[in-house]
């Protein structure tokens, strides 16, 4: 299998599931301005729509989009907990991942274009009300759906690495659910892959 990557985009995520259960997974960095696969391809030839993640399997077909990517990862290796494969915890954590990816993914997708002041405010704002919704779902439990770190976890940690980025204020609780994460060793070897700070 190729998974298609941008360093620090949401396909971070996918590649942190990737690591987490033990998958063996060439990585192929996307240059995204022109949309150019790490040996020179067009990576629009490879997923017409030119974002990431995508992965490539080894039948030559290919999957897109963060949230099936984990999904798909997850289930070959299914003793690792990522992803529960029924009952309540299968479909809590698939409303978490959804929950992150169309109210805080894209809650993002504003800042990424430079905005002006008064967007960028009114994003930022969107954004913290949204990550006060992601705390509750947190509660006081260790990961967010519980004892087990999941796919959802992996998008939430991307998710608030952008955060950090755009120079947005997480609450202490969230803080420390940050650093819980990265710590993990699957979540290091992934940013040191992707070239990313480790902490």
């Amino acid at each position: 299998m190729r998974l298609y990557y941008s360093p620090g985009a949401c396909s971070l995520a996918s590649h942190i599931v990737a690591k987490e259960a033990g998958l063996d997974v060439a990585l192929d960095k996307i240059d995204m301005k022109e949309k150019r696969t790490s040996s020179g391809r067009d990576y629009r030839a490879i997923n017409s729509q030119g974002s990431v993640p995508a992965i490539e399997l080894d039948s030559g077909e290919v999957l897109t989009e963060n949230a099936v990517v984990m999904q798909y990862l997850a289930s070959l290796a299914p003793n690792s907990g990522l992803a529960p494969g029924e009952g309540m915890a299968h479909w809590r954590v698939l409303e978490t991942v959804n929950f992150i990816a169309t109210e805080l993914h894209k809650g993002f997708s504003p800042l990424f274009k430079k905005p002006n002041d008064e967007v960028r405010a009114a994003t930022v704002n969107n954004i913290q009300s949204r990550f006060g919704l992601l705390e509750g779902k947190l509660g006081d439990k260790p990961h967010l759906n519980g004892e087990q770190f999941t796919i959802a976890d992996a998008y939430a940690f991307v998710i608030l690495t952008w955060a950090r980025k755009f120079e947005i204020a997480l609450s202490p609780k969230l803080q420390a659910y940050l650093q819980r994460i990265i710590a993990r060793p699957a979540v290091q070897q992934a940013l040191t892959e992707e070239g990313l700070p480790t902490s």
